[in-house]
């Protein structure tokens, strides 16, 4: 194994929230060093990221209206702190994007476009060129990161291990580059690995996000909140790829309606009926499917002729299809989008164990709650991102690490296996019986394959959903499906190998 010693903040993955970290910890006089297993704009939700990024930018609007419909969007579990912090940071957050060469949409008077979407008060979601505010956001986080001397990018490194010293601090990993492993010991380790979206066979993420750095941070003690907890879109395009390309919730906001194969409205004939909170949405297009009535977004109306200058992207992946938007409705499904759920960590993205921060979809922060307010996410990876990157650039490092134990990785045919199964058992609508088989489905492939990291993720999330015995924002159990008049975090760490337990 090679060694290397990296006198700063070590930041795995290069997504809004790694980058925005990396910058500000450069910023702060940080040597900063950023691995990433693809070059970067390539493999995170981030670029991918349609929508925009929520903030009060209006006079209408306030940070704390929209910190009340984070809180009401979370369904009791979002921490009202931190969704404060959140939504105080909003406009300070864009501007600062918009300083790096964000093309944020603007009016005639300079301000910012903001469009409506769903479980919004108020319109508040800045955009790029329609939809395409992820890539052209992280484009400019990306140029800034070039041109910045302290930071230093391996774009062909993929995370394998924690190294702890002696006493449990997080003093660097291990990576594999190419065939080689590589131990860096640094002076903290900030987690930015994004979300669990490739453990489902219907996801709109990169099927790369497997959950790996939430299992990692687990198995080095970190506390694990709430992981039970994913969202599901409601209008992924329901064209035979994988990933699903994505129908931004934007198009509903501009009016276009949700039908089945006859026409008639899946949530309601009422304008607002398809703005419901995203959990709601996915459910009623998730039983029109199961009842072979079809689920179809039909933009032909509210879009119609605009729709390749205002959602260049959308249409862009329906005509690749054989699909035109313009003329025909959008057949669409429910995909795993977002993992609300994660590895516990403040609004500096420090967790449970010291050395270890974690950012991003891979970070639980409670500003989420059991079900995500549209557009939050890019907002939350770049002004918590660049908190976490400020804290961990003051810290100092620990002591030699210890020997670290590396996980084997899961074949393709039973990661297949793996993904086809948490959607069907861990997806729109869980129950008892569905998730205890996937539970044992779990077990098998670690007894045939070894205690690969994504396995563990599948575990976090399967045995979480099946000991809370409710349903209750973005989880959804049909056998139980009423929510607890009392909202009660999961928290679970790791005690033994191989061993959930509630945390106390």
């Amino acid at each position: 194994m090679n060694r290397t010693r990296h006198g700063g903040p070590l930041i795995v993955g290069a997504g809004l929230a790694g980058l925005s970290a990396a910058l500000e910890a450069a910023k702060a006089g940080a040597r900063v060093l950023v691995v990433t297993p693809e070059p970067l704009l390539n493999a995170c939700s981030s670029a991918w990221a349609q929508g925009g990024m929520a903030a009060a930018l209006t006079a209408q609007d306030s940070a704390e209206r929209h910190a009340r419909d984070t809180e009401a969007a979370g369904a009791g579990l979002v921490e009202p702190v931190a969704a404060r912090a959140l939504t105080d940071a909003g406009r300070e957050t864009v501007e600062w994007l918009a300083a790096l060469g964000a093309p944020f949409d603007r009016d005639a008077d300079g301000g910012f476009v903001v469009s409506l979407e769903a479980a919004h008060s108020v319109p508040r979601v800045a955009r790029v060129g329609g939809d395409g505010a992820g890539r052209a956001i992280l484009s400019a986080v990306v140029a800034a990161v070039r041109a910045e001397k302290r930071i230093e990018v391996w774009d062909d490194a993929r995370l394998k291990a924690l190294l702890q010293d002696a006493d449990g601090r997080v003093v660097g990993a291990v990576v594999v580059r190419g065939d080689r492993l590589v131990e860096i010991t640094a002076t903290a380790v900030v987690l930015a690995t994004g979300g669990a979206g490739g453990l489902f066979a219907a996801t709109t993420t990169p099927a790369a996000l497997k959950g790996e750095g939430m299992a990692l941070a687990a198995r080095a003690g970190a506390e694990i909140l709430d992981p039970e907890f994913v969202q599901f879109h409601p209008t992924a395009i329901d064209v035979g790829l994988d990933p699903a390309p994505l129908a931004t919730e934007a198009l509903r906001g501009e009016g276009a309606r949700l039908i089945d194969g006859e026409g008639r409205f899946l949530l309601g004939a009422e304008n607002d009926a398809d703005l419901k909170p995203r959990d709601v949405v996915a459910r009623a297009v998730h039983a029109a499917r199961v009842e072979r009535r079809g689920a179809f977004l039909d933009a032909r109306t509210a879009i119609g002729e605009a729709f390749p200058h205002e959602f260049p992207a959308v249409f862009a992946a329906c005509m690749r299809s054989g699909l035109d938007p313009r003329v025909s409705p959008i057949p669409v499904m429910a995909a795993c989008h977002y993992h609300m759920g994660g590895i516990a960590a403040d609004a500096d993205g420090r967790t449970t164990v010291p050395g270890l921060y974690a950012v991003g979809e891979c970070a639980a922060t409670g500003v989420h709650g059991a079900n995500r307010l549209a557009s939050n996410s890019l907002l939350e990876a770049a002004a918590f991102g660049r908190r976490a990157g400020v804290a961990a650039a003051m810290e100092t490092g620990g002591g030699r690490p210890a020997p670290a134990e590396i996980a084997p990785d899961l074949p393709e045919a039973a990661m297949a296996e793996l993904r086809t199964a948490m959607t069907a058992h861990a997806g729109v609508v869980r129950d008892a019986q569905g998730l205890s088989g996937l539970i044992t489905l779990i077990g098998q492939l670690e007894t045939q394959h070894g205690a690969a990291a994504v396995l563990l993720a599948a575990r976090l999330i399967a045995q979480a959903a099946l000991g809370r015995r409710e349903s209750r924002g973005g989880h959804y159990r049909s056998d139980y499906p009423r929510t607890a008049a009392r909202a009660d975090h999961t928290r679970v760490r790791i005690t033994r190998p191989a061993a959930l337990e509630a945390a106390e």
